[in-house]
């Protein structure tokens, strides 16, 4: 068991979950907590270049399974090189997004099965899951159409898949939340921003502090 803890952040794409966790980032900061931030795919060098790959728009024709096992290569060296040693070291680590996305995105709305792209990340993960991972709930339509008014976005390869698609990775997400309720907690996406954030900083900082008080 590590020392430190290990938080995930997930949502469609849209959904905001990067600024909130940035955001969150700062709350807990601000406390005094020692928290650091990475994100999947990528977070160490050479996840990063397998992330360039995933997300090229130049691969639209990326076979699903292929795909699928991108992520997981790249997820085992981002826990190789950044997890595990700032776990280690006693940090609370926040991550844009882990295995949830790839089995929302791959195993459901890919069509290759939640439990095949399971297998293909346990085995990928050596049992390391995030201790409570935060959904951000916000349906399709609304997260792309957030999307659409960020001027600083920069289109990636998922991101140009249709709205059917995007709703798929949401209904493979429901499925997760209803798989894994002890871990998943789903946070309402259509909060203010400043409320959003002060919900899971809130609820994180009790979570540390109740285990680092055993």
């Amino acid at each position: 068991m590590t020392k430190g803890m290990f938080v995930s952040f997930e949502g469609v794409d849209g959904s905001g979950k990067t600024t909130v966790m940035n955001r969150v980032l700062r709350l807990l900061q601000e406390k005094g907590l020692s928290v650091v931030s990475t994100r999947e795919p990528g977070g160490d060098p050479i996840a990063e270049q397998i992330r360039n790959v995933i997300l090229d728009n130049k691969f639209t024709n990326m076979d699903s399974r292929t795909e699928a096992l991108l992520f997981a290569a790249s997820r085992r060296q981002h826990i190789v090189d950044v997890l595990l040693p700032l776990l280690d070291k006693g940090h609370l680590v926040l991550s844009d997004r882990f295995i949830d996305s790839s089995l929302a995105y791959q195993g459901y709305a890919r069509g290759l099965g939640i439990d095949n792209v399971l297998a293909i990340n346990e085995f990928a993960t050596d049992g390391l899951w995030p201790e409570v991972t935060y959904f951000l709930d916000v349906k399709p339509i609304d997260a792309l159409k957030r999307m659409a008014l960020d001027k600083g976005h920069e289109e990636n390869r998922l991101d140009v898949e249709k709205l059917s698609f995007h709703a798929k990775v949401y209904a493979g997400y429901e499925l997760l939340v209803k798989r894994f309720p002890n871990r998943i907690v789903t946070i309402n996406g259509y909060l203010p921003f400043e409320k959003e954030c002060d919900v899971i900083a809130t609820d994180l900082y009790k979570r540390w502090t109740k285990k680092n008080s055993k």
